[in-house]
């Protein structure tokens, strides 16, 4: 295999291997996927990966292309790209006609690449092979654009409330199923541990905020027809973003996480001094990496909605696509169900820390009792959502239109109503291609 000698900090997920590793192997093995792809004997499958997701994709890779070989007859070449760098390569190979076969692309990236005709559609094949209703729905939401799948699902982590246990103990103080609830406990671990953070309100940590958003039963954003516009600032949008940034303006939060990204969040937790954030599937290895100490002494639950059920969190990850350059589609589609189904889905996300798109895959790990484990399936399958699927969506996150909204807030420049309607308006803009 060719690859790049490039680097991406690995994702800091070595509890959430244990996590993943109680996953069955049912539905397809990753043995079957052939899709009309027999007699490709001499020819080659060009696939993108990205680098540092997994810390062992060298060695995953070569077993996947010993069978791929096996099964199709044909060889696979894989390069891995960093992370950082991928999104450029895909625009200059795009406007080159030089993309690879198949390739990872990022959750958020696969509308701006189906948008610019690089694609090729997925869900004839993916009916063919009776994957129908085996995928997450999330992530299927993700990857399909103006009705048409482009991006299978491969791999996600979601974010769910994370707690410490001694802390809750020490209050007096049960999980939260309820807005009301998460207040009351917050309020009574400020009482009693006054030193402590009871809840973790970070102002740069974007997928932090949706949960609420949507937990209240607002949007990020609607479309009809063309035109895309942002709901930030509807009432009930408006109504989450009270909630949530007026634990911070109570003193429940830290004035100091105003200008918090996700990773502060995970090293004040850490350190044992936060009573519940919302944190990663991938972070409970991170957290103990950082403080052993802090073994056996978290739990999760999901995101609670206002007023009970699961408020919807953010599936961050990655899909697998076609691209239209690619010569033999149903070689292309024979990896894609290879990597995304059976074996090779369990084995990538038990090394990589992350859960399967299939959610056949996902049924043991539900039925266990680990609070760090099926907290976060549950949430993953039945409280997992998309960002709006809008090819300029990477715009409104390079514009950080939502952090700098939580950061008004948090900070005491504008209230939720004004913050909120400047969010919108520059969010409407840019997903209808202003700049």
């Amino acid at each position: 295999m060719k690859r790049i000698d490039s680097h991406r900090a690995a994702v800091a997920a070595a509890g959430a291997v244990a996590m993943l590793a109680v996953a069955g192997c049912s539905g397809s093995d990753g043995g079957d996927a052939e899709q009309g792809a027999t007699g490709a004997e001499g020819q080659t499958l060009d696939v993108w990966i990205m680098q540092g997701t997994n810390p062992s994709a060298d060695e995953f890779f070569d077993g996947v292309a010993t069978a791929f070989t096996e099964q199709t007859g044909a060889e696979l070449n894989v390069e891995f790209v960093e992370w950082g760098d991928a999104h450029d390569r895909f625009v200059t190979s795009i406007a080159g006609g030089t993309t690879p076969d198949v390739a990872e692309t990022g959750t958020t990236w696969t509308p701006e690449f189906a948008d610019a005709g690089a694609l090729a559609p997925l869900g004839d094949y993916v009916s063919d092979a009776g994957l129908d209703g085996d995928l997450v729905e999330g992530l299927v939401d993700a990857g399909t654009y103006d009705g048409d799948l482009y991006g299978m699902p491969w791999y996600a982590g979601v974010r769910s409330l994370v707690y410490n246990t001694e802390i809750f103990e020490q209050a007096g103080v049960e999980p939260p199923t309820t807005w009301d609830e998460l207040e009351q406990a917050a309020r009574t671990i400020k009482q009693e541990l006054p030193d402590s953070i009871a809840v973790a309100v970070p102002g740069d940590a974007e997928f932090t905020v949706y949960p609420w958003i949507w937990g209240s039963g607002g949007q990020i954003a609607s479309q009809d027809g063309e035109t895309w516009t942002s709901e930030l600032d509807s009432p009930a949008s408006q109504e989450g973003l009270e909630f949530w940034t007026g634990l911070a303006e109570d003193g429940l939060s830290s004035a100091g996480a105003t200008t918090w990204r996700e990773t502060d969040v995970l090293d004040a937790f850490a350190a044992g001094d936060v009573g519940m954030a919302v944190m990663g599937s991938w972070t409970p290895g991170a957290i103990v990496e950082a403080n052993a100490d802090m073994e056996g002494k978290f739990a999760a639950v999901p995101i609670p909605g206002q007023d009970g059920g699961i408020a919807p969190s953010v599936l961050g990850g990655s899909h697998l696509s076609m691209f239209s350059t690619a010569e033999n589609q149903d070689l292309a589609f024979a990896f894609i169900e290879m990597m995304t189904t059976g074996e090779f889905a369990t084995q990538w996300g038990e090394q990589a820390g992350y859960f399967p798109g299939q959610t056949s895959l996902l049924e043991e790990t539900l039925d266990s009792t680990d609070p760090l484990v099926a907290p976060f399936a549950q949430q993953f399958v039945e409280g997992g959502a998309s960002v709006p699927v809008s090819p300029d969506f990477g715009a409104v996150q390079a514009k950080a239109t939502t952090s700098t909204m939580m950061q008004s807030i948090l900070s005491g420049n504008a209230d939720v109503a004004t913050a909120s309607s400047s969010a919108a308006e520059e969010m409407t803009n840019l997903l209808n291609g202003g700049s």
